[in-house]
């Protein structure tokens, strides 16, 4: 089978769906107003709180929930095959992913830009909004270290990228100046203009630093990495969000959008062959890559582009802050999840095309892989063309990176640029990861500070600066320390079961949302997508905890498996409290109102 025929398919779903669900959602669902006042003009601070053009916002919020999770979960996936992977990232984006961020964005923007915590103990009751805080919490530290942890994986000993990437961050704070100012200079068209020049000079200049003698220098460790990573998140979350955040995911979504572009149009036009089965033999189990069978694995290998949690903490964090419009809400909330869907579906078409036993060769030590029997068949010209060894790369970013240079170099005139768009992904896959770290950790500064403020007020003032250094350095530490001493093996399994347990309890809040305000009739937008994802999910968090974390025998499986443990029983307890109420016959204020 060929791609084309999949790729239409999808751009047809992901139009159909924004053009005629989510209009459906926006005005029978939530009743969207403009002539409400968003908290971004009523609480307007210049900090957190700024009304933003809806297209700056857009690159925003897509920059921030679009991490390593669509670029590496479909990777993964693929061992169970092609098919498995595309149906579920298909429906799951328009019916789950895409309603869950764009209900929690607009519950949120009604409710003063609260937290996802806050909104819970609002909603369903204080016992469920503490549950909430500790399990969002600790999912937005894994989230964080496991997303870090990819970013330095790729920047290791790579001066190239190091240099790129760097260099987004002084371009994003001269962009944000010239946003904020008057007249030309300030005009989102001209910041536009030179922000995307000027990263397009680091992206072609890279290359040649690297290869000088200051390219040395760059040439970091991973250690120095996280360290570095770490000062990052600090000053991300403590700097003016307009400053440095929003310009820099609003650059980066433009490096994102136009490769994720020139990909959608390279795969139409390449046509490539998929070499990957329909259907592989690891559907029942024994995978050398994912330890589990294909249910319910697959759903949380491809977790974000399909449905994520970490996206309702950006949706209840950031963007609802900035919101200008309750309009905007459809067009970012729901209109950002497609895109990212779109994503996991380019990545999942990459890993595909790759022949089978090349694509086991690099994601499987080869240790492993010399007992599955294949023989690999581009692999030795590829690593030749590309100048590296590819064999046994785990994690699945290589083999991603390995799958979209191939198809651009398919590319009319494109031939013998391998070497050069492999290196390109591999920048773009950190552009990718970066923005979830500096954005997750405001949103867990936010948190720190709700928590925080019940023991001292203070802590609820956004201009109190001992408040935002203390919460912002409290999480730092604490995603560090994983980041420091995880690895990819403990982190994304964690990532995987964190995530979508907290996807479910951000559908238990939409829906306890929707009933509150009086249109239970509506909650089955909701209540489907929760029912599918909260029995995946709970029985792969099980059975990941009996069958894989207790018997590594270690401190780090018992860490784990306490840490799931803890996670099922947030989310049971917030599932039969969100129930509770839903089953009440007494109905809230704003339901007594209608």
């Amino acid at each position: 089978m060929h791609a084309l025929p999949i790729m239409v398919a999808t751009l047809c779903a992901l139009a159909i769906g924004y053009r005629y669900y989510s209009a459906f959602i926006a005005a029978r669902v939530l009743s969207l107003d403009d002539t409400r006042q968003t908290p971004a003009h009523r609480l307007a601070d210049g900090k957190d709180f700024v009304p933003t053009n809806r297209w700056v916002l857009f690159g925003h919020h897509f920059a921030a929930i679009t991490g390593a999770g669509p670029l590496i979960g479909p990777v993964l996936a693929v061992q169970f095959g092609f098919l498995p992977g595309f149906l579920w990232i298909l429906i799951g984006v328009v019916i789950g992913g895409a309603v869950h961020d764009f209900i929690i964005l607009a519950s949120s923007v009604r409710r003063n830009g609260r937290s996802l915590a806050e909104i819970a103990r609002e909603e369903i009751g204080p016992v469920a909004g503490v549950i909430a805080a500790i399990a969002i919490f600790f999912t937005v530290i894994i989230a964080i270290a496991a997303m870090g942890f990819a970013v330095v994986n790729i920047l290791a000993e790579s001066a190239w990228a190091t240099f790129t990437i760097g260099m987004t961050i002084p371009i994003a704070l001269v962009m944000g100046g010239a946003l904020r100012g008057k007249g030309g200079h300030g005009s989102i068209r001209n910041a536009t203009i030179v922000g995307v020049v000027a990263l397009l000079f680091a992206v072609w200049g890279g290359r040649g630093v690297a290869a000088s003698s200051f390219g040395h220098y760059l040439k970091l460790s991973q250690t120095t990495l996280i360290y570095l990573i770490c000062v990052y998140g600090f000053v991300a979350s403590v700097l003016p969000v307009w400053l440095l955040l929003v310009p820099r995911d609003y650059l980066s979504a433009y490096m994102k959008l136009g490769t994720l572009a020139v990909l959608v149009v390279g795969i139409m036009i390449v046509n490539p062959e998929l070499k990957m089965d329909a259907v592989t033999e690891f559907v029942h189990g024994h995978g050398p890559i994912i330890p589990g069978k294909l249910f319910p694995f697959v759903f949380i290998t491809i977790a974000c582009g399909a449905i994520s949690g970490f996206h309702s903490l950006i949706a209840s964090g950031t963007t609802p802050k900035m919101i200008e419009r309750e309009s905007d809400t459809r067009f970012i909330g729901y209109g950002a999840m497609l895109i990212e869907g779109l994503v996991g579906v380019t990545s999942l078409i990459a890993a595909a095309s790759l022949y089978k036993a090349d694509y086991f060769a690099i994601n499987v030590a080869p240790a492993k892989f010399a007992h599955l029997g294949m023989t690999p068949v581009d692999l030795n010209a590829m690593m030749a063309a590309i100048g590296e060894d590819l064999r046994g790369r785990t994690a699945g970013s290589v083999s991603l990176a390995v799958g979209i240079a191939k198809i651009f170099s398919g590319l009319p005139g494109m031939k013998a640029l391998l070497a050069y768009w492999y290196h390109f992904i591999v920048m773009f896959e950190a552009v990718f990861i970066l923005t979830t770290v500096d954005a997750g950790t405001r949103v867990a500064r936010f948190l720190a500070q709700e928590t925080l403020g019940r023991f001292d007020a203070r802590f609820w003032k956004h201009d109190w600066a001992p408040g935002i250094y203390f919460s912002s350095g409290l999480v730092v530490v604490m995603w560090g320390a994983f980041l420091r001493t995880g690895s990819i093996s403990t982190l994304w399994p964690m990532l995987g079961i964190a995530n979508q347990l907290l996807a479910t309890t951000a559908l238990c809040v939409g829906t306890t949302v929707i009933v509150n305000a009086g249109r239970g009739r509506y909650a089955w937008v909701t209540l489907v997508p929760l029912v599918f994802v909260a029995t995946t999910t709970l029985t792969a968090a099980y059975l990941s905890t009996v069958n894989n974390f207790l018997k590594l025998r270690s401190f780090q499986g018992y860490l784990d498996a306490a840490v799931s443990i803890a996670l099922m029983f947030c989310t049971v307890a917030v599932l039969v409290a969100s129930v509770r109420r839903w089953m009440d016959p007494r109905k809230n204020v704003e339901a007594k109102a209608a």
